[in-house]
């Protein structure tokens, strides 16, 4: 049976808690749809006694490390983007969460943003292009600032000009349905206080997501049949 590594990875030294802790509390919080109280009070179940703010804490300290370790593992995604955003509310305003998934519904890349306009949608071509291979098609809603966007990449050399754009409500389904992963587990945390935090948490859920559906491979690092923990472990620990 695959044992869990008795050594802590170096991005936990100095903390109170075993790492073990801080990986599972951190993980259900992105995964599941829990309060930062709820985390609490299942550490409380198994003898850990743990304050919500300690949570939250490591929530936004280690997703942006947990995020960079299981980079390394990511498959490429297709070439055929479908772009979309939604609506975010933080501390009573609402945001945007530019969103990609190619054509099987893998996670391309997001972004938050303050403003929905031709900057911020450029801004997020131009991290999902950083990120990924350049896509041959793009489908888009009906929001002139995307095409907006895409245009002026085009012209700049970022996208090539032969890159295919097209409106097909049809197709933007699938962006439209995997919205709901973020959604439901955005939904029970009532909004956010700061867009700092607001965008290191809605990147764990992107992360959390891109693992269900496994977007990763990481084989070489871990025996057959481990379990979720140990792959987290394994992952950072590498």
């Amino acid at each position: 049976m695959t044992q869990l590594l008795s050594e802590r990875p170096a991005l936990f030294k100095g903390r109170h808690f075993n790492h073990l802790l801080i990986i599972q509390a951190v993980r259900w919080y992105v995964t599941y749809k829990l309060s930062y109280r709820d985390v609490c009070d299942l550490m409380a179940e198994r003898g850990v006694t743990v304050v919500h703010t300690t949570v939250m804490r490591w929530v936004q300290s280690f997703v942006p490390v947990f995020e960079q370790k299981w980079k390394k593992y990511a498959r490429p995604v297709g070439s055929s983007w479908r772009v979309d955003e939604i609506y975010i509310k933080v501390k009573g305003e609402w945001r945007y969460l530019y969103r990609a998934v190619d054509r099987q519904g893998q996670t391309v890349d997001f972004l938050l943003s303050k403003k929905r306009d031709k900057t911020a949608a450029a801004r997020f071509f131009k991290k999902a292009i950083g990120n990924n291979e350049v896509p041959e098609k793009i489908t888009l809603d009906g929001s002139q600032a995307s095409h907006q966007a895409v245009a002026e990449l085009k012209a700049e050399g970022v996208l090539p000009a032969q890159t295919l754009v097209r409106t097909n409500k049809y197709l933007n389904n699938m962006i439209e349905q995997d919205h709901r992963r973020v959604k439901q587990r955005y939904y029970p945390m009532l909004g956010f206080k700061t867009f700092g935090n607001a965008k290191v948490t809605l990147s764990g859920i992107e992360l959390a997501n891109k693992i269900k559906k496994g977007q990763f491979d990481a084989p070489e690092i871990t025996n057959p049949g481990a379990l979720i923990l140990q792959v987290w472990e394994a992952v950072l620990a590498a």
